[in-house]
């Protein structure tokens, strides 16, 4: 398969970077000196310097060759043109286009084809249906979930004083009298699955598996209970801002946003008549006491600044604020943030990469979590008839290693199988792999 991907960004970079570990054929186009040689050094892939939409460097790239087009780079008139222009001069099967601004995205032509585009993702948008997601199950964690089955992924920061520390998988399964399973542990920065034996140290996260109960029962045993969460502070009014205020305020959520610059808090005002917009600064001193905020149950931090969100995040939570969400892309960020005491992070290059992604599959597949900083990856297959699984138990499917068959739904219930359990034509499966295994997992199950 091959991809030619315009745009070395966040989302550009991360797409080619995990499309490149599943050894498909990439072709990355970017315009801006810096970013195309911090992509030709890091990249084993062809990285053209040049505007994308010059009709030699696409075909230099090999645009007619590919299979997929991909424009992502800052501008969305860009990314349109660009796309528009590949649909009329070469014969590409399917093209995606990166678009953020909203005025774009509201006029209908982002669920069918427009200008040769056969996909659009907002970045915005999907980091904002992710934190409203996170909301509604109590923000006590990082929250997956899946189309077809309502078992989810939630990690634990395992901390000094866990429950779960130097304890075995066997010793937690004893303790615990929930249906569940660890179903990763990312150890030392490495991605490992886990068996019985497996020791959980001192930071390690662990991911779990079960339905949305017994997780709540399991993170309230750890010492994270569900807390209704009623009145919430967006620290940001910007795109995903204004969308996370939105989304709650439909859903009887009491919310405030705090927002430094004036007149996008008019504009804010219109928009969001029954919500209370703070022309203020997160950062100064007083803040929190002055306009009540330790009060509220839950702070939201969407602003443009990563390392203000971080920041916001934790002071928040020093002052007595139960729970925080934190939107952040650097994957350092990721990864520090529930060390810290957040409770939840939201990527928008890792939900619009995963949007990406599971266009370009397709195929059976439902939903794609990439996990772990793009160590791994958790997919929900449909099983169809012609599947080469079909029929075959699990002892008997040759799994890659560090991979795992985490869950099995059939007619409306949900399986943590063992070897013996048999796969049929329409059970739905969800497995969890390192990337160097995820080409081969789709040949099993795809």
């Amino acid at each position: 398969m091959k991809i030619v991907i315009v745009g070395a960004g966040s989302v550009g970079y991360h797409l080619a970077k995990q499309l490149i570990d599943e050894s498909k054929d990439v072709v990355l186009i970017e315009k801006d000196p810096a970013r195309a040689r911090y992509a030709s050094n890091s990249l084993d892939c062809l990285v053209i310097n040049d505007e994308g939409n010059d009709i030699e460097v696409l075909k230099k790239a090999g645009t007619s060759k590919a299979d997929f087009f991909v424009c992502v780079t800052d501008s969305d008139e860009v990314n349109m043109i660009t796309c528009a222009l590949v649909h009329s001069e070469f014969n590409v099967r399917q093209i995606i286009a990166r678009v953020r601004k909203l005025d774009y995205c509201s006029n209908g032509f982002i669920q069918k084809p427009f200008m040769g585009i056969n996909f659009i993702v907002n970045p915005e948008e999907e980091a904002a249906k992710n934190i409203v997601n996170t909301v509604k199950y109590g923000a006590v964690s990082d929250v997956l979930l899946f189309e077809s089955t309502n078992v989810q992924i939630r990690n634990i920061h395992v901390s000094g004083n866990s429950f779960f520390k130097d304890k075995t998988l066997k010793n937690i399964k004893e303790d615990i009298n929930e249906d569940f399973l660890i179903a990763g542990i990312l150890k030392n920065e490495e991605f490992v699955v886990p068996s019985g034996n497996s020791v959980i140290q001192e930071n390690d996260t662990i991911f779990i598996v079960a339905t949305k109960d017994n997780l709540e029962r399991i993170f309230a045993k750890a010492g994270r209970p569900r807390l209704e969460l009623h009145n919430i502070v967006i620290v940001g009014g910007g795109r995903v801002g204004n969308l996370v205020a939105s989304y709650l305020a439909e859903r009887n959520f009491n919310v405030t946003i705090v927002e430094l610059d004036y007149n996008r808090c008019k504009i804010l005002s219109e928009k969001l008549p029954g919500i209370l917009i703070i022309n203020s600064d997160i950062a100064e001193e007083n803040i929190f006491k002055e306009e009540n905020l330790v009060d509220y149950d839950l702070i939201i931090t969407t602003t443009s600044n990563q390392e203000l969100n971080i920041l916001a995040a934790i002071y928040a939570k020093s002052l007595g604020i139960k729970r925080s969400v934190a939107l952040a892309g650097k994957s350092n960020y990721l990864s520090m943030a529930s060390t810290l005491g957040i409770d939840a992070t939201v990527s928008p290059k890792n939900s619009a990469v995963e949007s990406i992604l599971k266009y370009i599959r397709k195929g059976n597949i439902r939903t794609i979590h990439s996990i772990l900083n793009g160590k791994a990856e958790v997919i929900e297959y449909s099983i169809d008839p012609d599947s080469s699984v079909e029929g075959k138990s699990l002892k008997e499917i040759k799994m890659p290693d560090n991979s795992l068959v985490l869950t099995v739904s059939r007619n409306s219930k949900s399986y943590i199988p063992d070897g013996n359990f048999v796969i049929n034509s329409g059970d739905t499966v969800i497995t969890i792999a390192e990337k160097g295994s995820i080409t081969r997992i789709e040949e099993l199950f795809n």
